[in-house]
Formats: C-alpha cells, sequence, structure tokens
C-alpha cells in the first residue's frame, strides 16, 4: 500500500515537472506581436479649382437639309434634246439645265403673231370706218344705228386682239420653258431621264432634284421644357443663337451656324418644337440627309468656378468635394453645384480658385487622411 502510494506521489512530481518545462518554454520562445502598421498615404487624382468662361449647351440630334430644294420638271412636253448641266456638280443661278426642241413651239408662236397681225389690221380698219361714220352722222348723212354698229364692231375687234395677244404671249412663255434654268445656285443630283426621250409636266420623278446646300439647313427638336430657356437666351427669338453640327461618328465640328426659324407650335403628341439652324457649309462638310449632333449654345457663364465633375462626390447631406489642404491631408467640404457641362462643374459655393480636390480615389479617403496628389490629364476641365 504504501509503494503504490509512493509511485502515484512520484508519477505526480514528474507530471508536475513537464508542465513547468513546457511553460518556460513557450515562456521563452514565444513570438513577439508584430506592431501595427502605420496607415501610408493614399494616393489620388486631383485638380485645381479654376476661373473659365463656361457656354451652356443643350444638345439634341439633328438632321441636315437642303436649304432650298425642287425636283426639275419640264413645265411642257416635248422631245428633250440636250442636258448640258452634268449630274452631280454645282451650277450657278439661271445656268442652262436642260433643252426641250423648241420647234413645234416656235412653229405656234409664228401661228399666234400672224392671227395677232391679221386682227389688229381689221380693228384698225375697223376704227378708221367708225371715225368716217362719225363725220358722216355729223353731217346727218347716215343713219345713227350705222353708227352704233360700227363701234360695236370695234369693240369686237379689241376683244379678238386680245385674246391673240394672250394666245401669243402663252406660246411665247413655252417657247421658254423649252429652256430649263437654275432657279438658284445648287448642286445637281443623279438624272433621272437621259436626252432623247420625250418628257412632260406630269412626269413624277422630273430630270433630276437641285439642292441648295451653301448654305444649308439643320434641323433639330427639343423638350418643350426648353423652350423659355431657348425665348430668355435669345430675348423672344428677336438674337440669334449659336449652333455646332458635330459629327455623329467621331464627334469632329462639321460647321458652326445660327438658330434662324423656331416653329410656331409644340408639337402636342411628342410635347417637342421644331427648330432650323443655318450654316454656311463653304467647305461642303455637310450634307443633305445627314445626322449630326446639335449643341445650341444658350449662353456663356464668365469667370465661373469650376472642377472636373469627378470632383463632386454625393452624399445623404448633399454634394461635396474632398479638398487637399497644405499638410497634405483631405478634407471633407459641402459644395453647391450651379450645373454640370461637358465634364466641368460650375461651382456655386463651397471652393475657392486655386484650391486642390481630388478626382479620383474618393473611395479609400476618410476626412483627415494623407493623401499622395498625382495630378490627372485634362484636370483643369478646360
Amino acid at each position: 500500500m504504501a509503494s503504490a502510494q509512493r509511485r502515484f506521489r512520484w508519477g505526480f512530481v514528474v507530471l508536475a515537472a513537464v508542465v513547468v518545462v513546457l511553460a518556460i518554454w513557450a515562456l521563452t520562445h514565444r513570438k513577439k506581436a508584430a506592431p501595427p502598421p502605420k496607415a501610408g498615404a493614399v494616393s489620388v487624382s486631383v485638380a485645381k479649382a479654376v476661373l473659365q468662361d463656361v457656354a451652356v449647351r443643350v444638345e439634341a440630334l439633328g438632321a441636315a437639309q437642303a436649304w432650298q430644294s425642287a425636283t426639275v420638271r419640264a413645265q411642257v412636253s416635248g422631245k428633250l434634246v440636250s442636258v448640258p448641266a452634268r449630274e452631280g456638280t454645282d451650277v450657278a443661278a439661271g445656268a442652262l439645265l436642260a433643252e426641250i426642241d423648241p420647234a413645234p413651239f416656235r412653229a405656234l408662236l409664228t401661228q399666234a403673231e400672224g392671227v395677232l397681225a391679221r386682227d389688229r389690221a381689221l380693228l384698225q380698219n375697223a376704227r378708221l370706218d367708225l371715225a368716217r361714220y362719225r363725220q358722216l352722222a355729223a353731217q346727218d348723212s347716215i343713219a345713227r344705228q350705222q353708227v352704233d354698229t360700227q363701234a360695236a364692231l370695234v369693240k369686237q375687234y379689241e376683244g379678238v386682239v386680245a385674246a391673240d395677244e394672250g394666245a401669243a404671249a402663252t406660246a411665247r412663255i413655252n417657247l421658254g420653258y423649252c429652256r430649263i434654268t437654275a432657279p438658284w445656285a445648287g448642286r445637281i443630283g443623279v438624272r433621272q431621264v437621259d436626252a432623247g426621250n420625250l418628257v412632260g409636266a406630269s412626269d413624277a420623278s422630273g430630270l433630276f432634284i437641285l439642292n441648295q446646300i451653301s448654305p444649308i439647313a439643320v434641323t433639330f427638336t427639343l423638350p418643350q421644357g426648353a423652350f423659355q430657356r431657348l425665348s430668355e437666351a435669345s430675348a423672344g427669338f428677336s438674337r440669334p443663337l449659336a449652333v455646332k453640327a458635330l459629327s455623329q461618328e467621331t464627334g469632329a465640328a462639321l460647321g458652326t451656324g445660327e438658330l434662324t426659324v423656331v416653329d410656331n407650335r409644340v408639337d402636342p403628341t411628342t410635347g417637342t418644337i421644331q427648330l432650323k439652324a443655318r450654316f454656311p457649309n463653304a467647305d461642303h462638310r455637310l450634307w443633305p440627309g445627314q445626322f449630326v449632333n446639335v449643341s445650341l449654345t444658350l449662353r456663356t457663364l464668365p469667370q465661373a468656378l469650376t472642377v472636373p465633375a469627378g470632383a463632386v462626390n454625393h452624399g445623404p447631406k448633399g454634394d461635396f468635394a474632398y479638398v487637399v489642404g497644405a499638410d497634405g491631408k483631405a478634407a471633407s467640404r459641402p459644395l453647391t453645384v450651379a450645373q454640370t457641362q461637358d465634364g466641368v462643374a460650375v461651382i456655386g459655393a463651397g471652393l475657392k480658385p486655386g484650391e486642390t480636390v481630388v478626382i479620383d480615389g474618393q473611395m479609400t479617403l476618410k476626412p483627415g487622411m494623407a493623401v499622395k496628389p498625382r495630378p490627372a490629364a485634362g484636370a483643369s476641365g478646360k
């Protein structure tokens, strides 16, 4: 019994010794905890708040169309003998475009002029007879009825001569219609009829289409909500507004013109109003039927305080921006944004010219954090 108790005590002593050794080993071999890393500066893109003129514009989809367009048709029926105007070329006002065989119309004019000359001679003879009859009547040599009859004959011939003059004028006009000339300077389209064909006024397709493309028009529509802004900007549409046409493919400027026509009503089915701008188009960069983007300048804000639109953040308490102070730390600043145009925000309140704002990298920022600014391309917002 005693032997068993001794073995138990020795086992307890050995176990306690093992626990002490393990505890000493753990204390001597424990790794020191790494100190918390120091927070580094956040790399962000920055830009300066600058003063610049800002154009206030409205954008729309537009289509170019000829300032004037006409389907050139024959006004008399006949054989088309020549088409001196080449399709796809520019012509001056009054230029000969086509000619119809004039021979039949010249013959009709000669016939009408012959009839007119004959009836004028009859009228002249009747007037001479009337003068003689009146002289004889004054001498009581003939009856008064004969004088009245001759006076009526003179009136009859005067009517015939007037009709003959009208017929001769019609024949002369029709002869003139044999020469088809350009009503204005423009560009000839694809020819629909070749020389040698019979043409007439009833031909639906005509000879070709003449378009005036210098100047050219660009039509577009704007929502009715923009009407009041347009009216105010143009002083009741008495002052022209600048309009730019831009390529839909590349965004390149195709020309600058002026707003010249505002429709006299708002379309009730679409709630839009139609407008037309006139472009000089001397270089023919605009073409009838071409779709373009339209930028209409309403007014220009002189020396407005601006920052890139990316600097403006939207929070539950409104708009704000991170402003980098002289200590290199970012501070949250409430803003009042007057408007945003072409990636530039016009600041009404909250910033001063020259202050530095963060335009990229705000997602990792908190007020008071140090930042490492890096300028961004085009950061001025111009």
